[in-house]
C-alpha cells in the first residue's frame, strides 16, 4: 500500500506481493513446531489451520503471478488490485483458524469486501473484456443477502446459548435443555442456508456462472479456489466441533442440496458453450462431492472426514488452478478466450498448454493416475463408511456425466486447424510465471495421483490432532 502511494509501478507491487505471499509460506516452516497456538480467544493454529492457511496462501501466489500479464495492458492503474489480493487472503486465512463466531464473521467479511471490487475491478478500462460491474453487483447483492442470514442465524444460536465459542456450543445446549427448541435449528438452517450462498451450492447457485464468467480470469481463480477452501475449512470445524449433526432437519437439508449440487451442477454443465461457465457448474458439482464427505461425518470418525475433505479440497484447488492458468495465459483485461470454440486445435497451435488442460481435466473428471481420482476414491470411500448410498448413487451419475463435458473441451483442442493467424494468441510468447504456475501445477496433479502417500501421511498426522 505504502509503495503504491509513492510510487505508481506495476511491475514492483506484484514482485513485493510475491514475494510476501513466499515469505509467508516460509515462515510456516517456523510456526509448524509450536503448534498449537491460542492467539488470543478469536484465533486458534493447529495442524489442520496450518494446511489450509498454506493452501490459501499458495492460491493467492499463483493468482498474483497470474495477474500480472493479465493486467499488463489494462489502461488503468492497477497497484490496488494486489492491495484487495492481500487484505482478501487475510479475511480467508482469518476464517481457516477461526473457533468462534466473531472471527468466522470478521474473516468472511474481509474476504468478500475485497472480492467485490477485484471482480470489478477493470470497470474503467476502455474496453473490458466482460462484463466485470454487473458480476461485482450480483455477487454483492447475493454474498451481502448470504452474510445477513449467517449474522441472524449466529444471533439465534448467541441467544439461546450464551456463547460464540464453537467448542461452548453442544455443552450449552446440552446444560440449558434447548436442543429441541425450534429457535435453534432455525439458526442452525440460517447459518447453513448462507454458508451454502458462498459455496454455490444448488439451490444458492444462481450467481456462480455469470460471476465466474463476469470476473477477470485471475479473480475467477481466486474465487473458485481460495475463497471455496478457506469457508469449507471453517464450515467442518463448525459442524464437527459443534456436534450440529444431531439434528435431523440440518442432515435432512444438507443431504438434499449435496445430491441436487452434483446433478444440476453436472447436467447444468452439459449446456456451456463459455469454458468459465462451464468451470463454474462443475465447481457446483464438485462441492456437492466434497458435501457427502461432510454428511458422512456424522456417522464415521472424525479423523477420516477430515482427511478426506482435505485431500479433495486440495487437489480441487490444484486442478482449478491449472485451469483458469491455461485460460490466462491466452487472455487479458481486453479480450478473454474462454470459449470452447476457442479451443478448437489448441494441440496443434500450443502443445504445451493443451498438455496441461487435458490433465486437468482428465483430474477433474476422476482418471487413475491423477490427484482427482484419489481425491473422488476418499470421498467414495465416506460414503461407504457412513452407509450414504442415495448420495454415492448420484455422484456416480454426476461423475459419468461429467466426463463427458470434459472430453468435449479436449475433442476440440485435438480438432485439426486449417489456418493459425500470426496473431494468434496461444501462439504468443507466455511469461516465465505463467509457465512455473502451469508446470507445478500439472506436476502436484501427478505426482499426487501417482505417490499420494507423503500427503496422505501429512493429513493423517493432522486429522488425529484435529
Amino acid at each position: 500500500m505504502l509503495v503504491a502511494g509513492f510510487k505508481r509501478e506495476h511491475g514492483l507491487v506484484n514482485a513485493l506481493t510475491t514475494a510476501g505471499l513466499a515469505a509467508s509460506l516460509l515462515v510456516f516452516i517456523f510456526v509448524d513446531p509450536v503448534l498449537p497456538l491460542q492467539a488470543t480467544e478469536l484465533l486458534y493454529f493447529d495442524g489442520y489451520s496450518l494446511f489450509f492457511s498454506g493452501l490459501i496462501i499458495f492460491g493467492a501466489l499463483a493468482v498474483s503471478i497470474l495477474a500480472y500479464p493479465y493486467f499488463e495492458s489494462h489502461n488503468a492503474l492497477n497497484e490496488e488490485f494486489y492491495i484487495l489480493l492481500l487484505t482478501a487472503t487475510l479475511g480467508a486465512v482469518v476464517l481457516a483458524c477461526s473457533t468462534h463466531f466473531v472471527s468466522f464473521f470478521i474473516g468472511m467479511e474481509m474476504l468478500g469486501v475485497s472480492l467485490y471490487a477485484m471482480i470489478a475491478y477493470p470497470v474503467h478500462e476502455e474496453k473490458s473484456a466482460k462484463f466485470p460491474l454487473e458480476a461485482a453487483i450480483k455477487y454483492l447483492i447475493m454474498s451481502g443477502l448470504a452474510s445477513g442470514l449467517i449474522l441472524f442465524g449466529i444471533a439465534l444460536l448467541y441467544a439461546l446459548t450464551g456463547t460464540m465459542f464453537f467448542s461452548d456450543l453442544a455443552p450449552a445446549i446440552e446444560a440449558q435443555d434447548v436442543a429441541a427448541s425450534p429457535v435453534l435449528v432455525t439458526g442452525w438452517l440460517m447459518i447453513i442456508a448462507g454458508i451454502a450462498f458462498k459455496l454455490s451450492l444448488v439451490p444458492f447457485h444462481i450467481w456462480t456462472p455469470d460471476v465466474y464468467e463476469g470476473a477477470p480470469v485471475p479473480v475467477t481463480a481466486y474465487l473458485a479456489t481460495v475463497s471455496k477452501a478457506s469457508m469449507l475449512a471453517v464450515v467442518l470445524r463448525l459442524l464437527l466441533i459443534s456436534d450440529a449433526f444431531q439434528y435431523d432437519a440440518l442432515m435432512l437439508v444438507l443431504t438434499v442440496m449435496a445430491a441436487a449440487s452434483m446433478l444440476l451442477g453436472n447436467l447444468l454443465a452439459l449446456m456451456q458453450a463459455n469454458v468459465k461457465r462451464l468451470f463454474a457448474y462443475s465447481s457446483i458439482a464438485h462441492l456437492g462431492y466434497l458435501l457427502v464427505v461432510i454428511i458422512a461425518a456424522a456417522s464415521v470418525p472424525g479423523m477420516l472426514s477430515v482427511e478426506s475433505m482435505s485431500f479433495y479440497v486440495a487437489a480441487y484447488f490444484i486442478m482449478s488452478l491449472g485451469g483458469f492458468a491455461v485460460t490466462n495465459a491466452i487472455s487479458n483485461s481486453g479480450k478473454e478466450l474462454d470459449m470452447i470454440s476457442d479451443y478448437q486445435g489448441l494441440f496443434w497451435r500450443n502443445p504445451w498448454l493443451a498438455a496441461v488442460m487435458i490433465t486437468v481435466l482428465f483430474s477433474l473428471a476422476g482418471i487413475p493416475l491423477t490427484a482427482g481420482f484419489i481425491g473422488k476414491f476418499y470421498v467414495f470411500t465416506s460414503g461407504v463408511e457412513g452407509s450414504l448410498w442415495f448420495l454415492l448413487t448420484m455422484l456416480i451419475i454426476g461423475s459419468a456425466i461429467g466426463l463427458y463435458y470434459y472430453l468435449r473441451i479436449i475433442y476440440a483442442m485435438l480438432q485439426p486447424v486449417e489456418k493459425v493467424s500470426k496473431q494468434d494468441p496461444a501462439g504468443q510468447a507466455i511469461p516465465f510465471g505463467t509457465h512455473a504456475v502451469l508446470a507445478s501445477m500439472s506436476a502436484i496433479i501427478i505426482y499426487l495421483g501417482v505417490y499420494p502417500m507423503p500427503m496422505i501421511d501429512i493429513l493423517q498426522s493432522l486429522a488425529a490432532a484435529f
